[in-house]
C-alpha cells in the first residue's frame, strides 16, 4: 500500500504521456514497472550504466557504499531524446543501503522535472524505502512527487533473488492496482 511522499494526487487525463524508469538488479523491480505499464500504458526505460555493476553481490554492495560516500554517480548507457516527451514519469528502485541508488540519482540529475509528476515505485529487502523519497524529492525540486509504493522484493544477501511469481505475484498486482487508484492514476 501506499507510503512516503507527498500526497499530491490526481486523475490523469488520457492524453498524457507515461514513461516508466527503472533500476532493477534481481528483476523484481522490473516486474512492478511491467505492473503498472499493463494497468497505465507508457514507455519502459531499463537504467543500464555505461560500466554495469558486478554481478557478486557483496562486490555491488562495496563498491554501491563507496559511490554514496563520496557522492559518485555513474554514467547512464540508457538515455531518453527528451524529457518534455513525458507528463508523468513512474520511477522504479530497490532501496540499496536505505538510500536511493546512485544510477537513479544520476537519472534524476540528467533531466529537468520541472512540471512534471514522478511516481515513485520501490522493491526492498523488508527494511521500507530509507531516505530514497527525501533525495528524489531534492533531486526533482520542482515535480510533484506522488505517494510511493513499495514492497518487499527479494534478500539478494540470503540468496533470495526473484520473488515475483506465483502469490507474491498476484499479491503484489494487487497491491500495485490499489495503489495506482489511491493516487488516482486509474479508476
Amino acid at each position: 500500500m501506499p507510503s512516503a511522499g507527498s500526497v499530491l494526487a490526481r486523475q490523469f487525463p488520457p492524453n498524457e504521456k507515461i514513461l516508466i524508469v527503472y533500476l532493477s538488479r534481481t528483476n523484481n523491480t522490473q516486474a512492478v514497472a511491467e505492473m503498472i505499464q499493463k494497468e497505465v500504458g507508457g514507455t519502459l526505460l531499463t537504467l543500464e550504466l555505461e560500466k554495469p555493476y558486478p554481478e557478486n553481490y557483496k562486490s555491488i554492495v562495496d563498491q554501491v557504499a563507496q559511490e554514496n560516500d563520496t557522492g559518485y554517480i555513474p554514467e547512464l548507457k540508457s538515455k531518453i531524446d527528451t524529457i518534455d516527451n513525458y507528463d508523468t514519469i513512474f520511477i522504479g528502485f530497490p532501496t540499496w543501503g536505505m538510500q536511493l541508488p546512485p544510477p537513479i540519482k544520476s537519472f534524476l540529475r540528467s533531466y529537468d522535472f520541472k512540471g512534471k509528476i514522478i511516481a515513485p515505485f520501490n522493491t526492498n529487502a523488508g527494511y521500507g524505502l530509507g531516505n530514497s523519497i527525501e533525495t528524489l524529492e531534492k533531486l526533482a525540486p520542482k515535480s510533484k512527487v506522488l505517494n510511493a509504493f513499495e514492497t518487499k522484493g527479494g534478500v539478494e544477501r540470503d540468496g533470495i533473488r526473484f520473488v515475483m511469481k506465483g502469490e507474491k505475484e498476484l499479491q503484489v498486482k494487487s497491491e500495485v492496482k490499489k495503489w495506482l487508484q489511491f493516487i488516482n492514476i486509474i479508476k
